[in-house]
């Protein structure tokens, strides 16, 4: 498509967009009585309208009926956690019982990782990349060391060829062959945080495979960004948070995924909690756990409602919308994003203004734009105080993230407005 920097044109685009209606659905924060152009999803989602209708119904449940809730026809907090698992199993390309609504993201990365890092003298590394999400290093360094291991050298971190701002496949890979014999996991983030490079979890999966390595990735940033197919991709495990692209509110509920192979394996090393036993037999509290053949079984306790019904309200619309149309349109907005960026750069007459640092092969981009930016802390500010709300990230970058449930065309035309503005104040 050739696209033009023209608010006729980017009204047009969304008049004939098939997911237009989904913005509605939305609260937007207001900037002077209109709405923000919001381009921090990547961050934490906007709430979708029919959350407080959700969460409210989970109050007035509680009020009105007690414990007695737990077991109220078609949504008793019991089960609550099962209304989830379908969408959610769409939603990353798995199989029912490979995944589990629990807990939050680095409290599940540290359960998976003790039945998923095992360490011996012979095979006790991590792969991971240099520029990981600070949470997942911590987390890494610190099952290492409960091990006995030194993270100076069990934790392999891979960072960019010098001059370069991603990883290149083939490092990955022949990171992979050069510590064959001693690695134990491959723990990536499916998609970079700072940069936005999405990583090909397939052939990743598969070549820690073939060296007798495990591969298991945080999905923070890629579920409800892009589209998964973590089982037939082989991947062992994933976890991932629901208050960025899934819209479940600050500190919502997160997720995990296992393969069908180890939720069958009832041996598999785990911390075990009451509501990961089977639940036919829950409420009689046997003495000795029974794992549940599911990822259940890394349930510790008992659901948190009100978040559960929060991402409720949001899982509904992925449903409808589905990932084929939301990844379709998540490409043509930061197309269409990174246009108006190159344009604003030509207009200035500069094209030292802007550096992009995310990878726009279609396999490596989700819906962010990681950008080096001239003076860019004072842009960063320009844009917030006149409405357009990114995220700021040491020490130059201003990430923009255009998520098609509720950003639009224009949303992304006025951002290059202000853009330009900015450079010129």
């Amino acid at each position: 498509m050739e696209f033009k920097n023209d608010l006729a044109f980017a009204t047009d685009l969304d008049n004939n967009d098939p997911l237009k209606s989904y913005r509605s659905q939305f609260h937007f924060p207001q900037h002077q009585h209109k709405p923000m152009l919001y381009f921090t999803g990547n961050s934490l989602g906007l709430q979708p309208k029919k959350t407080a209708v959700l969460v409210n119904q989970e109050l007035s449940d509680w009020a009105t009926l007690g414990v007695e809730g737990h077991f109220k026809p078609d949504t008793g907090w019991f089960a609550y956690h099962e209304l989830l698992r379908a969408s959610t199993a769409r939603l990353v390309g798995a199989l029912p019982e490979e995944v589990a609504v629990m807990n939050h993201l680095t409290v599940n990365l540290h359960l998976l990782m003790v039945s998923f890092y095992q360490p011996t003298q012979q095979r006790f590394k991590i792969i991971c990349e240099g520029f990981a999400f600070p949470s997942d290093r911590y987390a890494l360094q610190s099952q290492i060391k409960v091990h006995g291991f030194d993270p100076a050298t069990a934790l392999v971190e891979l960072f960019p060829r010098e001059g370069e701002e991603t990883l290149r496949q083939e490092d990955i890979l022949a990171a992979i062959e050069e510590n064959k014999n001693s690695l134990a996991l491959v723990m990536l983030g499916g998609l970079n945080f700072y940069t936005g490079q999405v990583f090909r979890m397939k052939e990743i999966a598969a070549a820690a495979h073939k060296v007798n390595a495990l591969a298991g990735f945080d999905l923070a940033h890629a579920a409800g960004n892009i589209k998964l197919s973590l089982h037939d991709w082989n991947i062992d495990f994933a976890c991932w948070c629901s208050y960025k692209y899934l819209n479940a509110g600050p500190g919502g509920v997160g997720g995990i995924y296992i393969h069908q192979r180890h939720v069958q394996n009832i041996n598999l090393p785990r911390f075990a909690g009451w509501w990961g036993n089977d639940p036919r037999t829950r409420f009689a509290m046997p003495h000795d756990f029974l794992p549940v053949q599911s990822a259940d079984a890394w349930q510790l306790s008992n659901a948190p409602i009100l978040n559960m019904a929060a991402l409720c309200a949001s899982m509904e619309l992925f449903d409808e919308a589905g990932m084929d149309a939301l990844t379709k349109k998540s490409l043509l907005l930061t197309s269409y994003l990174l246009y108006i960026v190159k344009d604003v750069m030509k207009q200035m007459n500069d094209d030292t203004l802007i550096r992009v640092i995310t990878p726009f092969e279609e396999q490596q981009q989700g819906c962010q734009l990681s950008l080096v930016v001239k003076n860019g802390r004072k842009v960063f500010d320009y844009l917030t105080s006149h409405g357009a709300v990114t995220d700021w990230r040491e020490p130059d970058v201003i990430r923009v993230a255009p998520v098609p449930l509720y950003n639009s065309f224009e949303d992304i035309y006025k951002f290059g407005v202000i853009l330009k503005e900015a450079f010129g104040s």
